[in-house]
């Protein structure tokens, strides 16, 4: 075990899944919210049943820890939060005090940078009620890719966008920080 990893919050282990078409009412409430993503191609009905194949069930408690900033050893999947909310933070590793970046609810999006980079964890992301999410695994992205590229086209294109907004969001939280901090 390395320096780094003794100081990593233990994430929650990942429970058992099962495909979340074999639960109507989350693959509903996944179609829904996959046709809300705001790329430059829009995912139809259609587009997004096909996403809903490829995704598996996820269920967290309330205090969960559902990614650990730093940890590499889980990054090869990304969860759309179906219902609950998750605060996510950064900097919570070793001595580092954590800083709130957001909380996030039904909708959003987490895990995706470590999905297509494979580096480690960016935040923590802990429960702060019951979740329901659907999980896509790096494999079930693979697989999309290669059996429906333009669904999964225009999945990345809205990835991508979600990506694009936070990076923007997280540079004006910092330009306010340097505001206020300034004497």
């Amino acid at each position: 075990m390395s320096s780094t990893s003794a100081f990593l919050p233990s994430v929650s282990p990942t429970p058992r899944t099962r495909a979340l078409a074999e639960n109507p009412r989350l693959a509903s409430r996944a179609i829904e919210l996959l046709q809300t993503f705001q790329a430059f191609v829009r995912l139809d009905a259609d587009d997004a049943r096909c996403v809903v194949a490829y995704l598996r069930e996820v269920a967290y408690a309330r205090g969960a820890l559902l990614f650990a900033a730093g940890d590499q050893s889980s990054s090869s999947y990304l969860l759309l939060l179906l219902e609950g909310e998750v605060s996510v933070d950064a900097g919570s590793t070793g001595a580092r005090e954590a800083v709130p970046i957001s909380v996030l609810g039904a909708g959003s999006v987490l895990g995706e940078m470590a999905l297509l980079d494979g580096a480690p964890r960016s935040a923590t992301c802990t429960a702060l009620s019951d979740i329901q999410a659907a999980g896509l695994s790096r494999r079930g992205l693979e697989r999309l890719i290669d059996e429906h590229p333009k669904v999964a086209a225009k999945l990345l294109a809205g990835l991508l966008q979600r990506m694009s907004e936070r990076l923007r969001a997280l540079g004006e939280q910092l330009a306010l920080y340097g505001q206020v901090s300034r004497p």
